[in-house]
């Protein structure tokens, strides 16, 4: 086991309540919706910030769409690339701001929207009172998180970040395009493990000269550190003193923002195709693959999330479909 147990519990509850903060964002956002098997058009909610996606229905459309994901995706990895290249620290942290603090928004606009007494109101203000609470709630949290590296403020933000972001994807992709797309990312992801080594070069950057980390970050020591430290509290004042200057090695249990999307984008997917049921499916598989690379990954050692993650997805969407 990579993580000793608490630590693996802990990322997996992380992984499995925002999957459903992301079904929750993504179905009310969604302008289709599922009845008892039969597809309804209904009237939803836009997006904030112009984010509202064009309407596509022809198979060409979402082939068009899903080209221009891959195109972006490139582009925004070798743009991160470069910027780590020339330890451009200052446009690095400016752009993850405004991802976070958009992202933040996104999310945080769903609750307040359903949750405020006065939304007969909302759209009384130049700008939905929504979007303006939501982004008032988004800034600060998003500046916290990015400049200022709290280990709670961080984990929480990244609860929401990755619904908002899957809620601009789901509507421009359908099956066949998430599916490429699963492939596409596994396929990269182990590569950039296993071969090139640039994820863990752009993890540790990010980490330790950025003081950021786009995913879950739990820091923590091992059980044999801990007694240690049981030990020293016995010890004389005078001998304290001699351990005080001495480094304290922490574990670090990381998962990527990308094996935390990938997922919520494609049951946000299968929402809008077969309905809730699915979507629970594909969080199921997803939470299984993830949990098998836990449980049988070697500790000291890098593992690519996203094929364990990408077959636990294929299996929940063979299963819906069967089950439909």
């Amino acid at each position: 086991m990579k993580h000793n147990l608490k630590i693996t519990a802990i990322l997996l509850l992380m992984f499995i309540v925002t999957q459903l903060i992301g079904i929750y964002v993504v179905n009310f956002y969604s302008p289709v919706k599922i009845v008892d098997g039969k597809t309804l058009n209904v009237s939803a909610p836009e997006l904030p910030y112009g984010f509202q996606p064009p309407e596509l229905k022809e198979n060409r459309d979402f082939n068009f769409a899903f080209l221009s994901i891959l195109f972006s995706f490139i582009i925004a990895v070798s743009l991160l690339f470069l910027l780590t290249h020339f330890n451009a620290e200052f446009f690095l942290r400016l752009w993850f701001f405004i991802v976070v603090a958009i992202a933040l928004g996104i999310s945080f606009n769903v609750f307040l929207f359903d949750f405020m007494p006065f939304s007969v109101i909302l759209y009384s203000f130049p700008l939905p009172l929504s979007w303006t609470l939501a982004s008032l709630l988004a800034l600060p949290l998003a500046f916290v998180k990015i400049y200022k590296r709290k280990f709670l403020i961080h984990n929480i933000t990244e609860l929401f970040i990755y619904p908002g972001i899957a809620a601009v994807f789901v509507p421009i992709l359908n099956i066949f395009t998430i599916i490429f797309l699963l492939v596409f990312i596994s396929i990269y992801d182990m590569w950039a493990v296993w071969h090139s080594g640039i994820m863990q070069k752009m993890a540790k950057y990010q980490i330790n000269k950025l003081n950021i980390f786009s995913g879950f970050f739990v820091p923590y020591i091992s059980r044999e550190l801990k007694l240690k430290l049981q030990k020293m509290k016995s010890l004389s004042k005078s001998r304290k003193s001699k351990l005080k200057d001495k480094k304290i090695k922490v574990n670090v249990a990381i998962l990527g923002g990308g094996d935390i999307v990938f997922p919520i984008i494609t049951a946000g997917v299968m929402l809008k195709t077969l309905g809730l049921a699915s979507a629970f499916l594909v969080i199921a598989g997803a939470a299984l693959g993830l949990s098998y690379l836990f449980f049988f990954a070697e500790k000291k050692k890098f593992y690519p999330a996203m094929p364990f993650i990408s077959a636990g997805i294929f299996a929940g969407i063979l299963v819906g479909y069967l089950l439909t």
